[in-house]
């Protein structure tokens, strides 16, 4: 393959669930200007098509709450009715939960745990036949799990179940990987740090403080996540299997002593 195509995404179908803004808008539209066929799923039909007509024609909408294994597989359907195989598979939706120990309740706890491990599992087998439809090892599909820095780092809010979550998804990441290598899907995971989002508030709200704790002294734009995301999407990662990828300005790995979080 030449390297002028090495980035190219010419003539794949992506799903990225959580499509509809912050970081998964991001990935679809890197994706669709790298020349994939992207359909984006969120539980907010309105907001789901409103972005599907921002980003253009390469854009399908596929509103759909993958918070229970029921609607995984709704989503799988509805998909399924539309394509024969699946390329890219983004598990993108996620929530947060914040609230003092002594005060955490069982539901932060389980809406949190489901929607960012238990559906990007359920989901991920949901799709397994269409994703291996035409999958090789010359040509793998490609699942990418966006987990967090906050599995790999504390940060000082107590966001127990979150935490858990993430670490847990980095590490699901690793054995799906293992599995679904033999069917040539690869699965890695995206690790994003201050990015500004509805989820992130206070990069969105606050950037130019939280990037004083960041070392390359800003948050993360556009360039930065769609980059990382082409990259694992594309024929450039396709020797890359069960890693996570970690995107923060150097938050994780060339932070020296506390920081501000993100």
């Amino acid at each position: 393959m030449s390297l002028n195509n090495l980035f190219s995404l010419e003539g794949r179908i992506a799903l990225v669930t959580g499509g509809s803004r912050g970081i998964g808008k991001i990935i679809a539209k890197a994706f669709i200007e790298q020349g994939a066929k992207v359909y984006i799923s969120s539980r907010k039909a309105a907001a789901c098509e409103e972005t599907a007509a921002e980003l253009g024609p390469n854009c399908i909408p596929l509103p759909q709450d993958v918070s229970t294994v029921a609607g995984c597989k709704a989503l799988a359907e509805a998909l399924a009715a539309r394509e024969e195989r699946l390329d890219i598979l983004v598990n993108n939706a996620g929530a947060a939960w914040g609230t003092p120990f002594e005060d955490f309740p069982e539901s932060g706890w389980d809406k949190v745990m489901d929607l960012n491990v238990k559906s990007p599992f359920f989901l991920t087998q949901a799709l397994h036949g269409m994703l291996k439809r035409e999958a090789s090892h010359d040509r793998p599909s490609k699942v990418i799990n966006i987990t967090s820095i906050d599995g790999l780092r504390l940060n000082p809010w107590e966001t127990y179940s979150y935490h858990a979550s993430k670490s847990a998804l980095i590490y699901l990441t690793k054995r799906m990987a293992a599995r679904l290598v033999k069917d040539g899907i690869i699965v890695t995971s995206l690790a994003p740090g201050a990015f500004a989002s509805e989820m992130n508030r206070a990069a969105r709200d606050h950037g130019d403080e939280v990037a004083k704790g960041i070392p390359m002294r800003r948050v993360g734009n556009f360039d930065d996540m769609a980059g990382a995301a082409i990259f694992l999407a594309s024929r450039a990662s396709d020797y890359v299997v069960g890693d996570t990828l970690v995107v923060d300005g150097g938050l994780v790995n060339a932070a020296l002593g506390t920081s501000i979080d993100p």
